[in-house]
């Protein structure tokens, strides 16, 4: 099982930002992170036995470094029960809040991994993206995360921006090599309704071409890509609570906004965070059929490294299947279809349930 937990508060909202957060709710952080962990404890209660140990939690927002550390305490403790010494703990954060004692403090509560949303080290381009760091910060938080000695440090930088090339980016990425990271998710730019770049579509740029070469450049660094926007120095410094999605494991969603999957029910807490407050057990339910989950397996099987299994398929998607096996699209290994180019995901997915 996997736990994925939502903080819903930000210092600022970035320009392409279409997550559920907030910037003028900070007064509600402490009754929010109590109602948060009612649901934890009954979603817990209701899903595991005792003797079950969860393989990945992962806390994302929102910007989770805006919360004190002693508001992280109960939630610790309420989980603590169902974690085993290989239990992958990461937390997101930005290098503005992330001081060195914010990173103490979750260290020592049993985060082992942490994500840093850097974006760029080019003070203008963060400026454009409306970030509220800076490169000196996103440097120095990354150093600090290291020196206290987190196993997984991971750098999120964003490509695709109006006035992006192959040479800008490349000294974002000589940057981000030049720090003790240990993982790379590199994200084309996405232009989502409700963002403030919604109405901007110049910022944006599609170039296919430079995807490739960004890519090829991670992998000369010797990152390897396991999936299309992520990249790892090693198998295991690999995101394992991300592959546990792809994987299409069941895992619970706790916080206003999260998503949770089991057993084909996927189901969703209230987004509103005053709403949340109030009920944080109401629910509602999508149930998926066996042929939204085969889709969903062949879409995400695509995209990463993890390939899907040929028996889920009907005998005339195995024939196209084939047929891209002839066409060098795909690799087909002991029953398992592989992507060998996961910019074609899409494209290969769309052909092969057509």
């Amino acid at each position: 099982m996997l736990l994925y937990i939502h903080i819903p508060f930000c210092d600022s909202k970035c320009f392409y930002c279409a997550f559920n957060s907030y910037t003028d709710m900070f007064h509600l952080k402490k009754e929010y992170m109590k109602a948060l962990n009612i649901q934890l404890k009954n979603d817990l209660k209701n899903n595991l036995k005792k003797k079950d140990k969860l393989e990945t939690i992962f806390i994302g927002g929102g910007t989770p470094s805006t919360i004190k550390i002693e508001l992280y305490q109960d939630i610790f403790d309420t989980f603590k029960e169902y974690l085993d010494d290989n239990t992958e703990i990461t937390i997101e954060c930005n290098p503005n809040s992330a001081t060195i004692q914010w990173l103490e403090g979750i260290k020592k509560l049993g985060v082992n991994r942490i994500s840093f949303g850097v974006q760029s080290f080019n003070d203008q381009k963060l400026k454009r993206l409306g970030r509220a760091h800076n490169s000196k910060m996103a440097i120095s938080a990354i150093q600090n995360a290291n020196c206290i000695g987190f196993n997984g440090i991971n750098c999120d930088i964003i490509y695709g921006v109006n006035g992006d090339t192959i040479d800008s980016i490349k000294e974002d990425l000589d940057f981000a090599f030049s720090l003790p990271i240990t993982h790379l998710s590199a994200y084309s730019l996405t232009i989502e309704e409700g963002t403030k770049f919604f109405n901007n579509k110049k910022i944006k740029i599609d170039d296919e071409d430079l995807s490739y070469k960004i890519f090829d450049y991670i992998s000369k660094n010797k990152f390897k890509q396991y999936e299309i926007s992520n990249f790892a120095s090693s198998i295991d410094k690999e995101s394992k609570h991300n592959y546990g999605y792809w994987q299409h494991k069941n895992y619970l969603g706790v916080g206003a906004g999260a998503v949770g999957f089991i057993e084909n029910t996927r189901y969703y807490p209230l987004k509103d965070i005053e709403k949340y407050i109030l009920s944080p057990l109401k629910y509602e339910y999508e149930e998926l059929s066996s042929e939204d989950i085969k889709i969903e397996k062949v879409l995400l099987g695509l995209r990463c490294s993890n390939g899907f299994r040929l028996e889920i398929l009907s005998e005339s998607e195995i024939i196209r299947v084939k047929e891209l096996e002839i066409e060098n699209k795909i690799e087909i290994k002991n029953d398992n279809v592989y992507n060998k180019n996961f910019l074609l995901a899409d494209e290969l997915a769309l052909y092969i349930l057509e």
